[in-house]
């Protein structure tokens, strides 16, 4: 059993500090599934980090069988999250959705389908992101216990809701070729492309309507329902694919319809499921009333939100239209290399979480002489595991990415082991990329960490305008990772600015005492 009492947690942000945990209590019994979701910078990884025992909190305390972690020494935590600790990556689901494609349509629907991956996130991502916004201002009423006030806020994200999803699927379905043949998607597989992406946009109502409903439920203190409803979903639009695909012969658009009709299910469920069990939730014809300052709270907190989500898109869709001139094969070997890139990357991420624990647990402690020794260990722990990765992609990186393709031809199995070999050669900077990053993130800088993200969408812009043309598919290759090297350039001054600020801030304090 797992109990948390009264945690408070805070970060150094600047010279002041910023609260993100506000006396959070939680009992968790053996055998429960329990599961902490919500918008990006609620809490959600600092909560997790602290039940570990990876963060300590201000005050606090946490229980596991009835031991006090909090209590523990550095060595006896160590021990403990050796023994009882386990963390999972999340990037299975996408692998799976590109490998039923590839395996069962060949290599242009597999090309097809990836050279729409840039778009449908920058469309998709603004809309998720304005979901995640609209939500905190409920959240916040129904902490406040102002019920009323908040089923305004429902009623008017309902509204918000059917007018911006659909303005954006009327806007980007009239503008789908137009789209495609700016981004110059090639003619061979220019309608498998289309075809997808048609469909995917057409659903656009439905990805609003479960991440709404998800995230209002999720608001309200339910997060396990909606997690419920997205395996649902998963496992749905998995058996859909292969529905419509193989059964239906349906093509690149039963994947599509698979994707839509799985995320209209898992809308539909949360709305009855809301309907059943949320009384609190049952809106009279007073509050369904329009109202624009309601409106006006819920686009000051979705938009930009909805932004950050798809702003990081625009480098890729700029570099994706540069690797669509070069046909096909190309776009292919990108797409399955990608795939099988981003399995080795899930350590980086996780390189970068423990580092942005470990800044803000040494700058809460104010042992600032500990960040650059801890920085140059997981440093080395990344540089060595960069160079097993790169061994393991020479000898086995083409069969990896054939395992994506039924039909891959030799030209395409050397192009995306070429893509591979030459990202995993660059592993190293993308090591520092993402332990100084967390780290300057974890050290309360928020916005520097934010601003080495606008250094790698210019430098994917740069390559896809200016390199690709002239180098071809081996300039397609080396775009992220001169994003990498661009980000360093940013982040590792910055790191040494960042610091020294801390420096003279608690230097000033040690004055100020004496």
């Amino acid at each position: 059993m797992i109990k948390a009492r009264n945690i408070i947690k805070s970060y150094q942000n600047g010279e002041s500090r910023f609260q993100v945990l506000k006396d959070i209590s939680l009992d968790i019994e053996d055998n429960d599934f329990v599961v902490i979701l919500g918008a990006s910078g609620s809490g959600k990884s600092t909560f997790l980090n602290v039940i570990s025992g990876l963060e300590r909190p201000d005050s606090g305390k946490v229980f596991y069988d009835g031991k006090d972690i909090t209590a523990l020494s550095d060595n006896e935590l160590t021990s403990f999250r050796k023994e009882n600790v386990g963390f999972i990556f999340q990037q299975f689901y996408s692998v799976v959705d590109t490998f039923i494609v590839g395996r069962t349509l060949g290599m242009n629907a597999l090309a097809g389908v990836g050279a729409t991956g840039s778009i449908n996130f920058l469309i998709v991502g603004f809309v998720m992101g304005v979901c995640g916004g609209c939500v905190i201002p409920i959240a916040q009423r129904f902490g406040a216990k102002d019920y009323s006030d908040m089923r305004r806020y429902v009623a008017n994200c309902v509204w918000l809701g059917i007018v911006l999803s659909v303005v954006i699927t009327v806007v980007v379905c009239i503008l789908c070729r137009d789209i495609l043949m700016w981004m110059k998607t090639p003619e061979d597989i220019f309608e498998y492309s289309y075809q997808y992406i048609f469909i995917v946009f057409l659903g656009i109502p439905a990805t609003y309507l479960y991440n709404i409903l998800s995230g209002i439920m999720r608001s309200m203190g339910n997060s396990k329902i909606p997690l419920v409803f997205l395996i649902i979903s998963s496992a749905i639009n998995i058996a859909l694919d292969l529905i419509c695909i193989i059964n239906l012969h349906m093509g690149v658009s039963g994947a599509a319809v698979a994707t839509v009709a799985s995320q209209l299910i898992s809308g539909i469920l949360c709305l009855i499921y809301m309907m059943k069990k949320f009384e609190i939730l049952h809106i009279t014809k007073d509050e369904w009333k329009l109202s624009m300052p309601h409106i006006g709270m819920l686009c000051a907190m979705g938009v930009p939100m909805g932004l950050q989500y798809s702003i990081t898109a625009i480098g890729s869709v700029i570099l994706q239209s540069s690797v669509n001139t070069l046909g096909a094969t190309a776009v292919a070997a990108v797409t399955a290399g990608s795939k099988v890139s981003m399995f080795f990357c899930c350590a980086f991420d996780a390189l970068g979480t423990t580092m942005a624990t470990y800044g803000g647990q040494n700058v809460g402690a104010k042992k600032l002489d500990r960040l650059g020794k801890g920085l140059f260990a997981c440093s080395i722990f990344g540089i060595v595991y960069s160079i097993v990765a790169f061994i393991i992609m020479y000898f086995a990186g083409g069969t990896l990415c054939g395992l994506f393709v039924t039909d891959a031809s030799k030209e395409l199995l050397d192009s995306s082991r070429e893509f591979l070999l030459i990202n995993a050669a660059f592993f190293i900077p993308l090591v520092f990329v993402n332990v100084i990053r967390y780290m300057i993130q974890g050290m309360g800088f928020s916005t520097f960490a934010i601003l080495s993200g606008v250094f790698e969408m210019i430098a994917r812009t740069l390559m896809g305008i200016f390199i690709v043309p002239v180098f071809g598919f081996t300039g397609a290759c080396f775009a992220s990772p001169l994003a990498w090297i661009m980000a360093d350039i940013f982040l590792v001054p910055a790191y040494f600015y960042v610091k020294r600020k801390l420096e003279r801030t608690l230097n000033g304090e040690k004055t100020a005492a004496a």
